[in-house]
C-alpha cells in the first residue's frame, strides 16, 4: 500500500538539529493486551535507519503509527516537530512511504500510474512526476503497462510514487521482498543515493545481512519492546568474537582448547553462527568465542600435540549473530 498526504509545501519546518522523525515512549493497546511498549527512537536527515525485529514484534504496528493509519495509546510521534497524531497535515506533508507492497494499476502505464497519484496531491507537475521517474531510473519504461513490470521495477514505481510530493522521510516496508540478489543490489545502491541526497529513510526488513550493507543506525524490536538502538558497526563490534576451528582428531583438539583461559567452547553452533556459515561446517568443526591475539598460541599448542589443524575461520560479527543473542533466537520477519 503506498501512502501519500495531501500538504502545503509552503510552510516552514520545525526543525531540532537534523532530526527528522521523532518516536517517544510510544504504547499501543489493542484490547487487554499491550502490543507496543515505550518504542523510543528518531530517524535523522540523510541517514538511512534500519527496523529490525522477529514474527509478531511489532514492526508493521510501529510503522503504521508513524503514517496515522492507527492511533497510540499513549506517547509522541514528530516529524520536524509536528506531532503526527495532532497535526496530520503538516506532519505527514512530510513523510512519503510504502507500507506493506506498492499499490499500482497494472492495466495503466507507469506514467498514469503517477499522474493518478499526482492527483491526490497539491502542487505535483508533470516536471515532477518526470523527476521521479528520472530518480529511480524507469524512463526507458515509463510508458509500458506496468503488468509488463518485472518486481524490481513495481517496487521502484512505488518508490516513485511515494517521492512525489518530495518528502524529507521515506518510510518503506520489507522493501526488498520478492527481489532476486541483483534487484536487491540496485535498490541498496537507490535508496543510498536518496540518503546521500539528504532524504532520511527508515526500512523495515528481514534481510538482516542487507540491513547490515544499507543501514546507518538500527532499532531492533521484541515483543514489542526495543532492545537496541545504535549505528550498525558499534553494535555489532559490541558482539562476542567467534573462531571455527577443524581439526582432528576433534576431541582431543576441544580438550586443549577448553585448557586455554578466556577460550569458551560454543555447544550449539546454531545459537550464534547464521545458516550459511553451519552450512559450511564439516563434522571435525568446533566452534569457541575467544579474543583474536590467543589464535596464534593455541594453534601453536595444538600443533605440538600432534593435531591437524585443517582451518581457522574467524568470524567477524554479524547484525544477525546479535540479532539472534537478543532475541534469544526468535524467528525474523
Amino acid at each position: 500500500m503506498t501512502f501519500v498526504r495531501k500538504g502545503r509545501h509552503t510552510l516552514s519546518v520545525k526543525r531540532v538539529d537534523n532530526i527528522v522523525l521523532s518516536v517517544e515512549h510510544v504504547h499501543k493497546k489493542i484490547g487487554k493486551k499491550m502490543i507496543i511498549k515505550d518504542v523510543t527512537f528518531d530517524v535523522r536527515e540523510g541517514e538511512i535507519f534500519g527496523f529490525l525485529g522477529p514474527n509478531g514484534a511489532g514492526k508493521t504496528t510501529t510503522i503504521r503509527m508513524l503514517v496515522d493509519l492507527i492511533k497510540p495509546s499513549s506517547g509522541t510521534i514528530k516529524v520536524y516537530g509536528y506531532d503526527v497524531n495532532r497535526d496530520q497535515e503538516n506532519a505527514l506533508q512530510y513523510v512519503g512511504s510504502i507500507v506493506e507492497n506498492p499499490e499500482v494499476y497494472t492495466y495503466l502505464t507507469g506514467w498514469e500510474n503517477l499522474e493518478h497519484f499526482a492527483r491526490m496531491q497539491s502542487g505535483v507537475e508533470e516536471a515532477r512526476i518526470q523527476e521521479v521517474v528520472d530518480i529511480v531510473r524507469l524512463d526507458q519504461r515509463i510508458h509500458d503497462k506496468v503488468r509488463t513490470y518485472s518486481l524490481g521495477m513495481r517496487q521502484r514505481l512505488g518508490i516513485a510514487q511515494a517521492l512525489l510530493g518530495r518528502p524529507k522521510l521515506l518510510i518503506l516496508d520489507e522493501p526488498t521482498n520478492g527481489l532476486d540478489p541483483k534487484g536487491i543490489k540496485e535498490l541498496r545502491l537507490f535508496i543510498r543515493k536518496l540518503a546521500e541526497e539528504g532524504l532520511a529513510v527508515l526500512v523495515s526488513s528481514h534481510l538482516l545481512s542487507e540491513i547490515q550493507l544499507l543501514c546507518d543506525r538500527v532499532a531492533i524490536i521484541s515483543q514489542g519492546s526495543i532492545l537496541a538502538v545504535g549505528e550498525v558497526n558499534e553494535l555489532v563490534s559490541q558482539n562476542a568474537d567467534y573462531v571455527i576451528w577443524e581439526m582432528e582428531p576433534l576431541s582431543e583438539g576441544e580438550i586443549i582448547l577448553s585448557q586455554f583461559e578466556g577460550v569458551h567452547l560454543v555447544e550449539s553452533a546454531e545459537s550464534v553462527l547464521d545458516d550459511s556459515l553451519i552450512a559450511g561446517m564439516s563434522v571435525n568443526s568446533v566452534v569457541t568465542q575467544n579474543e583474536e591475539g590467543i589464535i596464534p598460541a593455541i594453534l601453536l599448542r595444538l600443533v605440538k600435540a600432534g593435531i591437524a589443524v585443517k582451518g581457522v575461520n574467524k568470524i567477524n560479527p554479524t547484525l544477525e549473530q546479535l540479532f539472534l543473542q537478543m532475541t534469544e533466537g526468535e524467528n525474523i520477519e
